[in-house]
């Protein structure tokens, strides 16, 4: 079954239930800071686990506690539903606010 891209108005709608989520390059983005870079690498491997169990993949990456994510489906040609099931995934791993 072939994974379908999410129209730019659908995704717009579907971004007001995602905080601190935006749309950069055509792909879903967030940055994350964290304290240190122990913790930053502490939540990428949790977000490296959650991603394998949905054999969905971010593009990131960690400069001391920054990690930066990039969601996007190659397969689809842009952003689908797993992008924003991992983003909703990701968010769940932090404490509320």
């Amino acid at each position: 079954m072939a994974i379908e891209r999410i129209p730019p108005a659908e995704v717009e709608r579907r971004l007001l239930a995602l905080p601190e989520w935006v749309i950069d390059h055509h792909k879903l983005y967030r940055q994350f800071i964290f304290g240190d870079f122990v913790e930053a690498f502490g939540f990428m491997a949790r977000v490296a686990l959650l991603a394998e169990a949905q054999d969905h993949h971010p593009e990131w990456s960690n400069v001391y506690n920054r990690v930066d994510i990039h969601l996007t489906t190659h397969d689809a040609g842009g952003i689908s539903s797993r992008d924003f099931t991992l983003a909703e995934s990701i968010n769940a791993l932090l404490p509320p606010q």
